[in-house]
């Protein structure tokens, strides 16, 4: 059985309160943690941004034992533009549509019968209405110009297990029981765009710098080499970040440090709100946009 976990998925947000408002109260998840950061991550955890950030985690339970999701906001950024590396996180829930109904929220249908629905920022979630079999999270499905050579990067490089293969489409993971890695062929280049996310995964300490080495031994890219991330207050971790053909960002952590810095804690949701509180954000671009009206009306008198 392998000993790496899958972790989670970072999103850039641009919009916190509505953001948390959609996974809070239309998924149903629980904030596990929230951290602000006062400069950029030295693993760009949250983007090629140097202005502070903020982290939360959020998810249906521990990430000892669920797929989880990573909020990154960036202050000072309004919006991101998006690319078509991105399809879906496939959950099972029987509660969505009517958490979706309760508030007025849009869904629509999907393949097989599964309900669509998007967070503020367009990232689509597949829910299938069901209940769930252990964690709800199931799959994160990502895009490939070249399923063969996707397939050949995770199978062959990272030791995935290959579950399923069809003409466009391949499942891979780690282990039946985490959520898996969904490959889908497309047409055309990956567009990774700003919002471009990542897929973390944690193995032994040890194997970190060796992942590094076999990335690197196979010739693909390497975009942070081995580096230990210090938390205030918190463990340090071994993170190695590499990137698969498409270009997909894939974060692998010492195990033992990150079990300790993902601990759940309780006061999570109450440092969320708090920053969200003294965010100033919106009110800065809602004057910022009148004044860039008047200075267009002023021009054209």
């Amino acid at each position: 059985m392998s000993t790496r976990r899958a972790l989670h998925f970072v999103f850039k947000v641009a919009d916190r309160s509505s953001t948390i408002n959609f996974y809070r109260n239309i998924l149903g998840m629980k904030v596990l943690r929230h951290e602000e950061f006062e400069k950029g991550c030295e693993a760009a955890c949250n983007g090629p941004y140097d202005g502070k950030w903020s982290k939360t985690m959020i998810g249906y339970g521990s990430e000892d034992d669920h797929f989880v999701i990573e909020l990154t906001y960036n202050y000072g950024i309004k919006s991101y533009a998006r690319g078509n590396e991105f399809i879906n996180i496939a959950l099972r829930s029987q509660n969505v549509r009517t958490n979706a109904d309760t508030h007025g929220y849009p869904t629509s249908q999907g393949e097989n019968g599964a309900l669509l629905i998007a967070d503020p920022d367009g990232y689509t979630f597949s829910v299938s209405e069901e209940s769930a079999r252990g964690d709800p999270v199931e799959s994160v499905s990502l895009s490939s110009s070249d399923l063969q050579k996707s397939v050949e990067f995770w199978r062959g490089v990272l030791g995935m297990e290959l579950y399923h293969q069809e003409d466009n489409m391949a499942r891979l993971g780690f282990a039946p029981t985490q959520c898996s890695l969904v490959l889908k062929q497309i047409d055309g280049v990956i567009d990774r765009g700003e919002a471009y996310g990542r897929i973390a995964f944690s193995c032994p300490d040890e194997e970190v710098k060796a992942m590094e080495k076999v990335v690197s031994e196979n010739k693909h890219t390497i975009l942070t080499p081995y580096i230990s991330l210090d938390t205030p207050g918190k463990a340090t971790v071994q993170v190695v970040i590499v990137a698969d053909p498409d270009g997909h960002e894939i974060c692998f952590v010492g195990d033992v440090g990150f079990r300790d810095l993902s601990t759940f804690d309780p006061e999570g949701d109450k440092l969320l709100n708090d920053a969200m509180a003294s965010d100033k954000s919106v009110e800065w671009f809602a004057k910022k946009k009148e004044r860039e009206r008047l200075r267009a009306e002023n021009a054209n008198k």
